[in-house]
This record gives structure tokens, C-alpha cells and sequence, in this order.
């Protein structure tokens, strides 16, 4: 049986693909590279091989850069919105999906974070946070 293909975008919608299952991993990644490149505590990223990535439109609106010191890390994004999307590693065996720019649920959950000892200081776990379904109410 054939697994559905899972959808995904930037923010302006300039670049879409799509990522047919199964996946390799499903990580947080705590790494101060990663904090860089997300703006964030950490990156939550999927892995797939090559071929599981079908680029439906954009591709051509794609910047990549790599970190010249990095044998692994890389950082792709749309040209218009800056989003982050899909990449090949540099050794061409693994792609890299950023999960927040899939538009659809991929039917699984992070199974690890990485490079935990290397999260930032103000890390919280988010488990004991107020939750609100949009902003917060005003606060006096």
C-alpha cells in the first residue's frame, strides 16, 4: 500500500513540495547552530532520502548556504519570505524537512532531542505553561 504524500510550503507559498513517507527520524536538535538557524530553542526536522522529495513549485526560488566549517550543516530558504525548506545534505544521502513548513500532519512525533546539553539556558519545558487557543487575555 502506498503512503500518502505529505504537503508542505514556505510562508509566502513561493516554494511547495511534497515528502512521501516513510521517514528515516524525526528529531528536536538543540545545537547552537540549529538555534541560529531557527531563531528558536531548537530545530525539528524530519529525514528522508532523496527521491521521498517532489518539489511542486519554487525550486528555482531556493538560496542555499552552507556553513564552510560544518561537514553537515546547511540552511535553505525561499528567496521572497525567508522561510526555511527542504535540503540535501552535502553528501547527497539525506533530506532534511524542516517540520515547521509542512502543511500537513505527518502522522508522527519527534522521537529524540540531540544535542541536549547544549540547549539554551532559558529552555523551558513547555508542559507546566499557560495555554491559550490565541493570544493571551490583556494582563494588568
Amino acid at each position: 500500500m502506498k503512503k500518502k504524500e505529505i504537503q508542505g510550503s514556505c510562508l509566502c507559498g513561493a516554494v511547495r513540495y511534497e515528502v512521501t513517507p516513510p521517514y528515516q527520524m524525526f528529531r528536536y536538535c538543540h545545537c547552537p547552530r540549529c538555534r541560529k538557524h531557527t531563531g528558536s530553542a531548537h530545530a525539528c526536522n524530519l529525514f528522508v532520502q532523496p527521491e521521498q522529495l517532489k518539489w511542486l513549485a519554487g525550486e528555482q526560488d531556493v538560496t542555499r548556504f552552507d556553513l564552510p566549517e560544518a561537514k553537515r550543516f546547511a540552511r535553505c530558504f525561499c528567496n521572497t519570505c525567508g522561510s526555511p525548506v527542504p535540503f540535501r545534505s552535502r553528501d547527497g544521502t539525506v533530506t532534511v524537512i524542516p517540520a515547521g513548513s509542512l502543511d500537513d500532519d505527518p502522522g508522527v512525533l519527534p522521537t529524540e532531542s540531540i544535542f541536549w546539553d547544549a540547549r539554551a539556558p532559558w529552555y523551558r519545558l513547555v508542559d507546566d505553561l499557560p495555554k491559550h487557543a490565541g493570544y493571551p487575555p490583556k494582563s494588568n
